[in-house]
């Protein structure tokens, strides 16, 4: 006759209250462990995001600048490192005092020899002519670029695509499109807006959207997961959402349930 050893742990039977207990105490803990990691990367990662794309580009500047700045006047010079932004600084100096030049007289002639000259060379002359229409379109406050969003149906019926309109169509154009208001309108792609289609689309086919354009711009690179309309308050109410949801999971008995006792 065997007899069983009072020492020796006995395993629960399958399918008894303390494996369920077991299981269910393995699930919360992964499930707050999961709370903890998306709650840390909400916080963190917009931030680091934010940090790298702001140096890049103040390197960026810095490295672009920096050949035309004196060997004698860089702070490498006279500290054992480079003081990042030195060229951002300078940069953005240079185009003000540049801007305050220009609008005095012998400013305005000086650029207005500077394009006569630029326009009697062939090849110079349409790029020039091209980018100096879109910076003066972009960056003036009466122009109507890209200051709208709309929905148009595309690619097929019943398919609705973001557009950003700008102008209505030249009369070189509009004559030879279909007797109505036509609108000029770019449709970016997702993930990078800086790519897309541009077309004419009649007027009375577009819907207009109450949003900005940095709303919509965000609704594209997100791919649609973030809305417009989702104010800061309400992504606070999320992470503290998900935070809630951790420190609940936290409350949960962490501790082992004892076998009952014979």
């Amino acid at each position: 006759m065997n007899e069983l050893d009072p020492n020796k742990a006995v395993p629960p039977p399958p399918g008894s209250q303390i494996e369920a207990s077991i299981t269910k105490f393995h699930r919360s803990m992964a499930a707050r462990l999961r709370n903890y990691f998306l709650t840390g990367l909400v916080l963190v990662g917009p931030i680091y995001i934010t940090v790298n794309l702001t140096w890049w580009f103040i390197n960026w500047v810095d490295n672009i600048v920096r050949p035309f700045i004196p060997i004698a006047y860089r702070t490498e010079t006279y500290l054992p490192w480079q003081i990042p932004g030195t060229g951002l600084i300078l940069a953005l100096s240079a185009l003000t005092l540049l801007g305050f030049l220009t609008a005095n007289f012998v400013g305005r002639k000086l650029v207005e020899a500077s394009e006569f000259i630029l326009n009697r060379m062939p090849v110079v002359r349409p790029i020039y002519k091209g980018l100096k229409q879109i910076f003066e379109t972009l960056f003036s406050k009466s122009g109507s670029s890209f200051r709208k969003c709309a929905l148009v149906e595309f690619p097929s019926p019943g398919m609705w695509s973001l557009v950003f309109l700008s102008q209505s169509a030249t009369p070189e154009i509009a004559e030879r499109l279909p007797d109505t208001e036509h609108v000029a309108a770019f449709l970016p792609c997702t993930p990078n807006p800086t790519t897309g289609f541009f077309f004419y689309v009649p007027r009375r086919d577009v819907v207009d959207l109450d949003i900005t354009v940095e709303q919509a711009m965000t609704l594209l690179m997100s791919a649609g997961m973030v809305q417009p309309g989702a104010s800061v308050a309400d992504q606070q109410k999320r992470l503290a959402a998900l935070a809630e949801t951790a420190r609940a999971a936290q409350a949960l008995p962490a501790s082992r349930p004892k076998a009952p006792a014979n």
